[in-house]
């Protein structure tokens, strides 16, 4: 069995963005920018948040409350993810 990822503390920065609990945020990970960084050594942001018909990027997320990962293979979100986390929860963008 493949030993766990010790956790590390990572360092946050203020948020650049807050958005407030009440309303769906969907999360996901844009694999087209993760193979784009590894393959010319950049660095720009890979997540996005969906929120009220917008999205937003960013390097890192925080989820203040409860959140559900969904995998929908056969129905996609408009951008094309297949899996992401999905919540109703405080979430900054960092």
């Amino acid at each position: 069995m493949p030993a766990a990822c010790p956790a590390q503390p990572v360092a946050r920065s203020e948020p650049t963005l807050t958005m407030p609990a009440g309303t769906i945020k969907r999360i996901h990970v844009n694999q087209h920018i993760i193979r784009k960084n590894v393959k010319t050594a950049q660095d720009d942001p890979g997540i996005t948040v969906q929120w009220k018909g917008k999205s937003y990027v960013g390097r890192d997320v925080v989820i203040k409350g409860a959140s559900q990962l969904i995998q929908r293979m056969q129905q996609p979100l408009a951008c094309g993810a297949r899996i992401w986390i999905e919540t109703t929860a405080e979430v900054d963008i960092l």
